[in-house]
């Protein structure tokens, strides 16, 4: 992992660093926040929608302040593989920028784009080794694509999340356009491979205990009725005897405002089901 921006944030530190991925075979980049003090911290990973890097979380919707206060480390990895020999796509929810989370099994998508396993355990692998954070008391959220993510990888690694969180995520990809596209691209025609990626699927035949989950959905969404649809996953829930928290915010749209607004109340969310307790102190600077 190599350093390559740092700035000093309410107190903690925004770090941004470098790694050459093993299973993405490309270099790539990863933004963390680190509180104040030594760690090891809490860990909340958050995961971008299309068109996204590591850093637009990280620049647009202010949550280190709260961070801060809690004690909690935030880790954004960015959203696909990149670099010149990695394949693109013209469009904006293909190719670059637009990783889906998943690993590919066509060609040519297939070399580069394997999100999931990256996520699964190379990078936490290198989180533990690197980065002063507590790989023992882990959540995760995202937005839209980062959405499905979140909901994703946090059914399929229920035992590994305290809780997920989601703000206007793409449900159900193997019912909407965004996910059909990406799925046929990455995964083929097998409709039983997309349901492995399908949060609205996941919640219904998971077995065991499932960490608490919040979706947070505004209302005024321009992608909300084509490529979202929040109640289907509520719905595999319900009957599914699951809990699940789905708060409408009435008004808002699909843009990093929105997430802005209610960011601290995620925040919080997750520092209830991680066991943080009460603010740390607050310092002169990192130790």
């Amino acid at each position: 992992m190599d350093l390559i921006d740092s700035h000093m944030c309410f107190g903690g530190e925004q770090r941004r660093y470098r790694h050459t991925s093993e299973t993405l075979k490309c270099d790539m980049t990863v933004s963390l926040f680190v509180p104040h003090g030594a760690g090891p911290f809490p860990v909340l990973w958050w995961l971008s929608g299309l068109t996204c890097t590591d850093e637009n979380f990280v620049t647009k919707a202010g949550a280190q302040r709260k961070a801060a206060e809690l004690g909690m480390a935030i880790l954004c990895p960015d959203t696909s593989p990149r670099g010149d020999g990695v394949a693109d796509d013209e469009a904006y929810d293909l190719g670059k920028g637009a990783g889906f989370y998943v690993d590919a099994r066509q060609s040519p998508w297939a070399e580069h784009y394997r999100m999931e396993t990256y996520l699964r355990t190379e990078l936490p692998a290198l989180a533990e080794k690197f980065f002063p954070v507590d790989m023992a008391r882990q959540a995760i959220s995202g937005h839209s694509m980062g959405g499905h993510g979140a909901l994703t990888l946090g059914l399929k690694d229920p035992k590994r999340y305290a809780s997920i969180s989601a703000f206007a995520p793409i449900v159900a990809p193997t019912q909407v356009p965004w996910g059909k596209k990406a799925f046929t691209a990455y995964l083929g025609d097998d409709e039983a491979e997309w349901m492995r990626h399908d949060a609205c699927h996941l919640i219904a035949s998971t077995e065991g205990e499932l960490p608490p989950i919040l979706i947070d959905q505004g209302e005024a969404d321009q992608f909300l009725a084509e490529q979202l649809q929040p109640d289907l996953f509520k719905a595999a829930a319900i009957e599914s005897g699951r809990k699940i928290d789905l708060v409408l915010r009435p008004g808002y749209d699909h843009s990093y405002f929105y997430i802005a607004s209610f960011i601290d109340e995620h925040l919080a969310f997750h520092a209830k089901h991680l066991g943080v307790t009460s603010s740390p102190p607050r310092g002169r600077g990192l130790r």
